[in-house]
């Protein structure tokens, strides 16, 4: 009984090996849809003409963004977070946080507001945020807070989001280009 279970399954395999192996497959099934849905909700950000909020100009502090970076220190961690307008935190990276504080001598010096701006960076890019508003102002060129924000820019992530694509009136003298058009 095993023995021709066995049989069955080499006999199985070699099958579909020689099936897809053969040259003769319907070309009707490899046919690709002319209708394309994009199931992702921040595809119009990266285009710059999703919906951003603007707020009124004498709110504090600025609507005007679509990811927020935030800098949270207490008296033993430090918590960096990128919040988006409508959905809250995206992510989070927190001198806290096992991994991290590991590595670290202190988890509120300069070298851990450092790392923790490399930590941030390397984790943006994984999930595909490139440019992110930062509204956080540091006191003087070497305090912490500039060394953290110098470390994330390093990381390859632009502190600043570009404005949001308004289309052109027909009687505008200015026509700005277009986000998603490449002219070389």
């Amino acid at each position: 009984m095993i023995k021709s279970t066995i049989n069955n399954n080499f006999l199985l395999n070699k099958e579909v090996k020689r099936r897809f192996a053969s040259t003769s497959i319907n070309q009707l099934k490899n046919k690709v849809s002319p209708i394309f849905t994009n199931r992702n909700p921040r595809n119009l950000e990266r285009l710059r003409i999703g919906y951003k909020p603007d707020g009124y100009h004498v709110e504090y502090p600025d609507k005007q963004f679509w990811h927020k970076l935030l800098l949270k220190s207490s008296g033993k961690y430090v918590t960096a977070s990128v919040c988006h307008y409508q959905n809250g935190e995206i992510l989070t990276a927190s001198t806290s946080e096992w991994a991290i504080k590991k590595q670290l001598y202190r988890t509120i010096d300069t070298s851990s507001y450092v790392n923790l701006g490399r930590v941030l960076a390397q984790r943006c890019l994984q999930v595909g945020l490139i440019e992110i508003s930062c509204f956080i102002k540091p006191n003087s060129p070497n305090d912490k807070v500039s060394l953290f924000l110098k470390a994330v820019e390093e990381g390859g992530v632009s502190l600043t989001e570009p404005p949001q694509y308004k289309p052109s009136r027909p009687w505008d003298i200015d026509r700005p280009e277009k986000p998603w058009e490449v002219t070389e």
